[in-house]
Order: structure tokens, then sequence, then C-alpha cells
């Protein structure tokens, strides 16, 4: 039985950005997603089955790369032709800036959640972050770092179009599952958390 107010249809694109990137996730720009899929497949292919060591390629990656560069600057020196177009090679004030900003906001974050288990004693939060935690090294134990990788980008270029395109019935999903896990969460809120003992006020004030 549906909902009597259906959650109203999301744009996907706006919610990715709408730039370049969200166009290559939905595929949009096809040769962009195929380009990101055949290279996230080459270099896992490379590292993980074939056995080759990615300090190794990283390295002969870029000696390939200026021996190029070298011996084209030399003979458009030599040719009277023009040198590599190579961008301004810096990174601007302002670049470093945003990521100075972008990384204070994560890091204050991470802070104030561990500033509440510890001294706020939110045992909500406690038993989230542990289960994430427990999740992430389960998960781990499965696959290793380079495996990861290579599944989110699969996962990145998959599920924001499967969600784009059957958005309506995924919601109704996700609306059932997350009523489910609201149910299961009030009895073990009623029967097991609401028992514990939390500190009172005063006890918080001394502190």
């Amino acid at each position: 039985m549906g909902d009597s107010n259906p959650i109203p249809r999301l744009s996907v694109h706006q919610a990715l950005g709408g730039g370049p990137v969200a166009d290559v996730l939905l595929w949009r720009k096809w040769c962009g997603g195929v380009v990101m899929l055949a290279s996230a497949t080459t270099l896992w292919y490379l590292f993980e089955r074939a056995g080759y060591n990615f300090l190794s390629f990283v390295a002969n990656v870029l000696l390939l790369l200026v021996v190029i560069l070298f011996f084209w600057a030399k003979s458009a020196s030599l040719l009277n032709r023009p040198l590599p177009p190579l961008p301004n090679l810096e990174i601007s004030e302002k670049t470093v800036g945003k990521v100075a900003d972008e990384l204070q906001v994560w890091i204050n974050y991470a802070l104030s959640i561990a500033h509440d288990i510890a001294i706020g004693r939110n045992l909500k939060l406690f038993l989230e972050v542990a289960v994430g935690l427990w999740l992430l090294s389960y998960i781990g134990s499965l696959f290793n770092f380079l495996t990861l990788v290579y599944i989110g980008v699969i996962l990145s270029l998959s599920v924001p179009l499967v969600y784009d395109k059957y958005q309506h019935h995924i919601n109704e999903k996700l609306s059932v599952t997350h009523r489910i896990i609201q149910m299961q969460y009030r009895k073990i809120d009623e029967t097991v958390l609401r028992k514990l003992p939390l500190p009172s006020n005063k006890e918080k004030k001394m502190e």
C-alpha cells in the first residue's frame, strides 16, 4: 500500500552537482563513462591479477612522460616547432583554501562525534559508530583496498543511473525498509537502551 503523499521526484543530476561529473555518472556523456570504466578495469587487472607493482607502474609512467616531454622540447627547439602545450603547473591559493575549508568541516564533524560519545555519553551515537566501524572492518576483511576502490567505481557508474531510472519504485522500498528499522529500533530502545544508566545533568556539570 503506497503512501498518501508520495515523495517528490529528485533530480539526481542536480544532486550530483549538475556538472560534467554528473554527466559521466549518469552516462549522459557515455564516452566519459566508458573511459572511466575501462581505466578502472585496466588498473584493477594490472595490480590485482597481473601482479604489477603500483610504485613501479607510477614510476614507469612518469619516466615515459618525462622522456617524451624532454625529446619533444629538444626537437621543437631544433626544428623551430612549438613547445609542448603544458599548463601552468602550480596550485593556486584559492584551491588550497577550498581544500582546507572542506577538510576543516569533516575534521570538526568527526571531533564533534568523538566529543558526544566520550563526554556526552551519547549511547545511540556510540552504537551507530560502533556498528558502522564493525561493518567497515568486516567488508575490509573480504576485499583488499584496490578491489574496494574498483567496486566503488562500478557502483558509482551504476547506482545513480538505476536510481534515476527507477526512482519511484526504489523510494517505496526504502520507505518501507526505513519504517521497519524504526520499529525495530523503538523495540530495542524500550527493552534495552532506556534501562541502561545514563549520567544526570549534575554529573555532567561537575565534569
